[in-house]
């Protein structure tokens, strides 16, 4: 809004030359990361009243964790705060033109609506098992993936057919991997799925989801800034993404909700950001990473999610459903270390730093090659 109000001011009269801050992606980035803050701020306390006034409480899984327990009642479905905020922000700051911006909006609502939905049914039924069907799920997650795998390799590709279907491997020159449209496409759809469940399964403890988000949302936004730079993404031997630094405004959105969400996430949690956020979260981050080029370098940014999911279904897929036993004592990652004994607050920061080191040296990619 503010963007498109100051450009029409400023084809009116050389008066209005101010309003040309409008079109420095890092002014326009530092706005919506303080607006997206402003606005949780302003309205977290007023909807963790309602959700507590509405019974809309989170329901406690069986983990075999007893300290879990303790946080029966807390109020969840918090993403709408997360997802609310940075909308806002991209409405007043955003330019809604943009292809990349559009698909990135597009996957945090989609996914964050199905999160909803899962959230309303544990609530509803009074479980947290109890939610939507796994199968559901899935195929609602895949109906999206399905169709921004097509518009990514399609003829509408936001990136234009030389760029279409390759992906840049981390740590090489000039690394660009023609994929194929075929096998490209089953490739996003297969990253999209695996991505949104794995910061879904990740949310597990006070504070251990969001922090992580922050440090790869950040990342991802620096990287959206290099690549949509004609100079700075020549000088660094990375592709050029014409109108890509609109996602370092939107990064630098989703930086700002989830900096404000973490001030009532943190141990003790006043509320979750439940399926809700996990979702929006993961939708929107393997989107963003899916436009940048940047999927082969996930695996490493997001190395904690990864763990998370891969301890999660060797766990249940390899051990109790073929093996018949379990393999970790506990699973997820998270549970596993406090099975032995760790403080959930020293579970969180411990992986939170981990988390930040793989951010530092996914930024390192930049250079290293």
């Amino acid at each position: 809004m503010i963007y498109e109000i100051c450009n029409f001011l400023m084809q009116l009269s050389e008066t209005f030359s101010f309003f040309r801050l409008v079109n420095y992606i890092t002014f326009r980035a530092i706005m919506a990361a303080l607006t997206a803050v402003i606005v949780l701020f302003l309205f977290s306390r007023y909807f963790i009243l309602f959700v507590h006034r509405r019974c809309l409480l989170d329901q406690v899984r069986e983990t075999g964790i007893d300290s879990a327990f303790d946080k029966r009642g807390t109020p969840t479905m918090g993403g709408v705060l997360i997802v609310g905020s940075v909308l806002c922000s991209m409405i007043i700051w955003g330019n809604w033109r943009n292809p990349f911006l559009l698909c990135s909006i597009a996957g945090m609502l989609w996914f964050g609506l199905i999160g909803f939905y899962d959230d309303m049914a544990k609530v509803r039924r009074k479980s947290g098992d109890s939610g939507m069907s796994e199968k559901c799920k899935l195929l609602l997650q895949g109906g999206f993936a399905l169709l921004f795998a097509w518009i990514c390799v399609g003829p509408y590709a936001p990136l234009g057919p030389e760029l279409a279907t390759k992906v840049y491997i981390p740590f090489y020159k000039h690394a660009l991997v023609d994929f194929g449209p075929y096998l490209y496409g089953l490739f996003i759809f297969l990253f999209l799925i695996f991505v949104t469940n794995a910061v879904n399964i990740t949310d597990g403890l006070d504070g251990l989801a969001i922090t992580p988000t922050i440090f790869v949302v950040g990342v991802l936004g620096i990287f959206a800034y290099v690549e949509g730079n004609r100079i700075y993404s020549a000088y660094l031997y990375y592709p050029y993404l014409r109108n890509a630094g609109e996602l370092a405004i939107f990064g630098a959105a989703f930086l700002g909700a989830g900096l404000g969400f973490l001030w009532y996430n943190a141990y003790p949690a006043q509320i979750f950001m439940g399926d809700t956020g996990s979702l929006a979260i993961g939708g929107t981050m393997a989107v963003i990473s899916v436009l940048l080029k940047q999927e082969m370098l996930f695996p490493l940014l997001g190395g904690l999610f990864v763990s998370e999911a891969l301890t999660s279904q060797i766990q249940d897929k390899i051990g109790v459903r073929w093996i018949g036993r379990r393999i970790f004592y506990r699973a997820p990652l998270h549970h596993n270390l406090q099975h032995k004994g760790m403080a959930e607050t020293k579970v969180v920061i411990r992986l939170w730093i981990v988390s930040g080191i793989l951010a530092l040296i996914s930024l390192a990619t930049l250079k290293l090659r």
